[in-house]
């Protein structure tokens, strides 16, 4: 085969250790002649391979702490030099210059180091590697003559060639040449946006998407849309995306969607009271149910309880262990559901949730930052939120400011009683998950338990919204709350909320019109209350 390149000479320098001793002795095995530096050639001398110095090799010492090893031409040269070239192996031979034909390298901890609490500027600068990123280039740029070797994963498929064609093939070094250039991109995305934050700019002023294909998806929104799932290194804390899924078939992407979209609420209702358990169900990325109780299984009655029909087909969340008790009650008659998130199960929860439904994905995150017996996360970067638009991008901040009752301003009306209050803060974690135009509304329900009776989402106008939070709600708005996620231009949507018999309204305030909504709840005796925090989400 004309486009097998052979391996008779390897460089070999890597941080992660862990099978490359195996690696390399599966080269020597071929006579491979082996180049290493530092930690790296001690673990192969350790394990009794021969092996070549770099500075033996260059005759030129390594120096300045190390940052300088590799950067010589006798390495770039042997990894550059076009073979077929008649000049280049004149000059390399000149030059006393070997040819390299395979390049392991894998990059300094970089990312591992700046996600350590209280890590330095000092220390951080001292793991940006310098020599690892120059010849992983080299060797790519040269991937009809040269193999490079970016991660451990790649170790078995080049030791599988070689065995197989005695080289390399053109189609694979091509293959590794492109994810050699994806992680150097990465590592260099890594570093200048931590230096941009340590000036103070939370957007880079290049905007690098960082993320690892794990997987092409059966379709995205529609089967005529081809899509992909990446995962993102700097996700803090459990994601949807990482999640071990423990039964059903492959995630779609309208399941990553809208599963990623309850955890996130599940995770705010808990963070409301540690002490309680959060439920969810989400349909198309907004919430049909909602609730806080005292137990796993109380909070998914109250979920599911808040739209039954809607709920039907949904995604469901939870913020604690589901147990036997929970299971039941999502295992309950005419109920079915996409996906079921939480924490963990217990051993029966699991068996009887396998048992219902043959083809639920039931997925595992690991404890939830704010739940009970959580830890905390790692010190991270703040989230950004990235959309496309024709011709270029947005990014904004994440919208984690979690709902704060006792900070809210008493604009008219009664006193808030703590009772409502704390449902307040339910319905406004709640809204926050609704698409703009929103309105929510709920109260106290089951107990000490708090849930979401019915919403209205995705309108032109704030009042459609309110009419279809009370029709969602019906009975139930009586003696409710009522939570926008905008203020009121006009007093007509309170109007119409007053009149379904909510007690108390909640909105972000900041209207010209805001004293006649005040002016309505304290003739109606509605308690009103303005958040200063307004909650679109499009």
């Amino acid at each position: 085969m004309p486009d097998i390149a052979p391996v008779r000479c390897a460089l070999i320098s890597v941080s992660n250790k862990h099978g490359i001793v195996e690696f390399a002795g599966a080269l020597a095995g071929r006579g491979v002649k082996l180049l290493s530096t530092g930690g790296t050639a001690r673990a192969l001398r350790e394990a009794g391979l021969a092996v070549t110095l770099v500075e033996e090799h260059t005759g030129f010492p390594e120096m300045l702490d190390g940052r300088v090893k590799t950067l010589h031409p006798k390495i770039h040269g042997g990894i550059l030099g076009v073979r077929a070239n008649p000049e280049h192996r004149a000059r390399m031979a000149e030059h006393a210059i070997e040819p390299i034909d395979l390049v392991c390298i894998d990059l300094y901890k970089f990312e591992d180091t700046i996600a350590r609490e209280g890590v330095t500027l000092e220390e951080a600068v001292e793991q940006i590697d310098i020599g690892g990123p120059s010849m992983l280039r080299s060797a790519a740029k040269n991937f009809h003559d040269v193999t490079v070797v970016s991660g451990p994963g790649q170790y078995a498929l080049v030791l599988g060639e070689l065995a197989a064609h005695g080289g390399t093939t053109l189609t694979t070094r091509m293959d590794l040449a492109a994810a050699a250039y994806e992680r150097t991109c990465a590592f260099d995305a890594a570093i200048s946006a931590y230096l941009r934050r340590r000036q103070g700019e939370p957007f880079p002023r290049v905007l690098i998407a960082r993320g690892e294909r794990a997987g092409a998806l059966r379709y995205g929104e529609n089967p005529h849309q081809p899509a992909a799932l990446y995962l993102d290194p700097d996700a803090a804390g459990p994601v949807v995306a990482g999640a071990e899924q423990l039964h059903g078939k492959e995630l779609s992407y309208n399941n990553l969607l809208d599963a990623s979209a309850a955890l996130e609420l599940a995770v705010a209702l808990a963070a409301l009271d540690r002490d309680a358990a959060g439920a969810c169900v989400v349909k198309h990325t907004n919430p049909c149910g909602a609730a806080l109780a005292p137990t796993t299984a109380e909070a998914f009655d109250l979920a599911i309880a808040g739209d039954p029909l809607a709920a039907y087909g949904g995604i469901a969340a939870c913020s604690t262990t589901i147990d036997g008790g929970a299971a039941e009650r999502i295992c309950g008659p005419d109920r079915f559901f996409e996906v079921v998130i939480a924490p963990d199960y217990t051993d029966d929860a699991l068996a009887m949730l396998r048992e219902r439904w043959k083809f639920v994905r039931l997925l595992r995150t690991g404890p939830l930052p704010t739940a009970r017996g959580a830890g905390g996360a790692a010190s991270r970067p703040a989230r950004l939120d990235l959309r496309s638009i024709p011709g270029g991008y947005l990014a904004q901040t994440h919208d984690d400011t979690a709902p704060n009752p006792a900070g809210w301003t008493h604009g008219a009306g009664p006193a808030p009683t703590p009772a409502l209050l704390r449902a307040a803060g339910v319905i406004e974690a709640a809204v926050r998950a609704l698409s703009s135009n929103a309105v929510a509304i709920g109260g106290p329900a089951g107990g000490s338990g708090c849930a979401l009776f019915g919403g209205g989402a995705g309108q032109m106008d704030r009042v459609a919204s309110c009419r279809l939070a009370v029709q969602k709600a019906g009975d139930r708005a009586r003696g409710a709350v009522a939570v926008s996620d905008a203020f009121f231009p006009f007093p007509d949507g309170p109007a119409i909320l007053a009149d379904a018999g909510v007690v108390m309204i909640v909105h972000p305030g900041g209207s010209k019109r805001d004293p006649e909504t005040f002016e309505l709840c304290e003739r109606r005796g509605i308690t009103c209350m303005t958040t200063g925090v307004r909650r679109f989400r499009h």
